[in-house]
């Protein structure tokens, strides 16, 4: 049995008692068109945002836009995130949600099979030091501040492929070579967009519009929602094994709803656009379970600035620190 699923047995018993059958399975409901409406939306704001940039020539006029396709180009990862869990089609294909993870894949540089494998793997294995492909080996081993800091800078790519590239190594040879041929052809994807924009709009458009949003926006926006998934947990609750973040209309747009992690890991088939709906019924439960709220500029504070640890119980390190004399 995989390490969630046997861990969380009598987890999985009270959340089935304490949502409804028939709410359960509204939430579950997939919406084609409101998925197609969401994604419709970022791309438009990509595209948007990428007019803006070339338009404005000072620095505080283009780059809020920048900011905007950064956590755009993040936000692919989301959608890809929903084609692996398959809450996006009614009726399930193979084919269809091949072709849209292949595209969702694209615009992060990323391959679609091994984000897949490495996220059900992550899935099974939450809790696990070991066989949890995330916390083993993409998690900071050392708990100092620069290092996590790092994650927030474009030193967030070789540390994450370098991590891909570990866990890939143990998967059956089909699975890595259909990997390999999918990272050549995101890379040759990247590399021909960012050499387009400097052919015809010259190096600083290349700049402002490829390169600030791509190597200095979406490893802040990879990082802050990483933050709010599992690092502030309690290790021996399974129903605090992901963070609990609190609903915001600013957050659900920016990160298309991947916010309310705990309550995805609870009930992965739900598709993102309920999980606001999802967080609002379980708010009982939460109650009940002693499960804490928190907001990002909270977390932030406690893991860079009061350097917590992470898979650990943050409110327990702040009761274990020694009062200081007044």
């Amino acid at each position: 049995m995989p390490y969630y699923a046997e861990h969380a047995q009598q987890l999985k018993r009270d959340l089935t008692a304490e949502v409804p059958v028939e709410e359960l399975r509204r939430l579950h409901e997939k919406r084609p068109l409101l998925h197609a409406t969401v994604a419709t939306g970022n791309v438009a704001a990509l595209l948007l945002s990428a007019i803006a940039i070339v338009h404005f020539q000072r620095w505080y006029a283009w780059l809020p836009f920048a900011v905007v396709a950064g956590f755009a180009v993040f936000d692919f990862t989301v959608l890809l995130h929903e084609v692996v869990h398959r809450a996006v089609l009614r009726q399930s294909s193979d084919g269809a949600y091949r072709v849209l993870g292949l595209l969702y894949a694209m615009p992060s540089g990323i391959s679609a099979s091994q984000f897949t494998r490495w996220h059900l793997d992550h899935h099974a294995s939450l809790g696990s030091d070991l066989e949890d492909p995330k916390r083993h080996y993409l998690s900071p081993k050392r708990n100092a501040r620069w290092l996590k800091a790092l994650y927030f800078t474009p030193a967030l790519f070789p540390i994450y492929f370098r991590a891909a590239a570990k866990e890939t190594s143990v998967y059956e040879p089909e699975l890595r070579k259909r990997i390999a041929g999918e990272r050549l052809a995101t890379i040759a994807f990247q590399l021909g967009v960012l050499i387009t924009i400097a052919f015809v709009g010259g190096g600083f458009i290349a700049f402002k519009l490829y390169v600030v949003p791509v190597f200095f926006v979406f490893p802040i926006a990879f990082a802050l929602n990483r933050l709010g998934q599992h690092y502030d947990i309690d290790p021996n609750d399974p129903a605090k094994w992901s963070t609990l973040v609190k609903g915001s209309w600013f957050w659900d747009c920016a990160y298309l709803f991947s916010n309310y992690h705990l309550e995805h890991h609870y009930f992965p088939g739900v598709p993102f656009y309920n999980l606001p709906r999802l967080q609002k019924l379980l708010m009982p439960f939460y109650e009940k379970r002693g499960v804490t709220p928190h907001g990002y500029g909270e977390l932030l504070w406690q893991w860079l600035i009061m350097n917590r640890p992470p898979h650990a119980n943050w409110e327990a390190s702040v009761v274990a620190e020694p009062a200081t004399a007044p």
